[in-house]
């Protein structure tokens, strides 16, 4: 059993909201957003870092919280599945709406790591070719798809969000 005395203290931004979180220095990102924040839209795979579908974005950057220490977050802003969209007005992101209306969603499992993966990409491309997507989520498998109707969600979400934008 690990030691309080070994717990530290850390700050994180977390879907927009800040946190203060006491955690072990052991202890993985995976596992502090499923277990004690209960944001379990990030899902557990593979805990190796091969199947992607703990995928997370820390400051913009798809991550495997699956290999990061929660501690490394100290000062971080971390979005999940969770915070996509607009709970509050219970709207979808153009992203989760694509992949409902072009069915790029088959069991889902992938589907949180898939779409923040995607709006990550888009954040910094917002015109990606269907190469640039294909190699933007080559880290999440899915296992059901074929990947076409992925790709095709995400090119419908580029560009939507490019005529909000116009």
């Amino acid at each position: 059993m690990m030691e309080a005395t070994n717990k530290k203290m850390i700050h994180m931004v977390i879907n927009g909201q800040d946190r203060e979180i006491e955690v072990h220095p052991n202890e993985l990102l995976l596992d502090v957003l499923r277990e004690r924040l209960g944001l379990t839209g990030t899902k557990i795979g593979c805990e190796a870092g091969d199947c992607g579908a703990c995928t997370v974005l820390i400051d913009g950057k798809p991550t495997l919280s699956c290999l990061t220490l929660a501690i490394e977050c100290h000062g971080k802003e971390i979005l999940t599945i969770e915070g996509v969209g607009d709970a509050e007005k219970a709207e979808l992101h153009p992203l989760q709406k694509a992949f409902v209306e072009h069915y790029g969603v088959q069991c889902g499992f992938c589907t949180p790591a898939m779409i923040l993966t995607a709006k990550a990409l888009l954040d910094k491309n917002p015109n990606p070719n269907e190469n640039e997507i294909r190699e933007a989520i080559n880290g999440v498998i899915c296992r059901c798809t074929g990947y076409v109707q992925i790709v095709e969600s995400i090119q419908t979400a580029a560009k939507e969000l490019r005529e909000a934008n116009e």
